[in-house]
């Protein structure tokens, strides 16, 4: 899916995630682990197209989270092995 994207679009992602496994990288330091990471950045990556119950936010919210994560701790597999070298 991700060859799919427009290239600015792959682009973006790929510095977005580069940034984002460079702080994971220091996890041992600064506490912010692919899930805690996760966490923080899922509700501003994607979210439902019309509004919803309380409940239904809160399902979705875990799901984009458990996705990002994914893309967090295999950002190498997927936007190449490469990724750290963008910084």
């Amino acid at each position: 899916l991700v060859n799919q994207l427009p290239e600015a679009n792959l682009i973006l992602l790929r510095h977005l995630f580069g940034v984002i496994h460079h702080i994971e990288q220091n996890s041992g330091v600064n506490q912010m682990n692919a899930f805690n990471l996760a966490l923080c950045i899922a509700p501003n990556m994607l979210w439902l197209p019309s509004p919803t119950g309380p409940e239904e936010e809160s399902r979705s919210t875990k799901k984009v989270a458990l996705l990002v994560q994914l893309l967090i701790e295999n950002s190498g597999d997927i936007f190449g092995g490469d990724i750290a070298s963008l910084f």
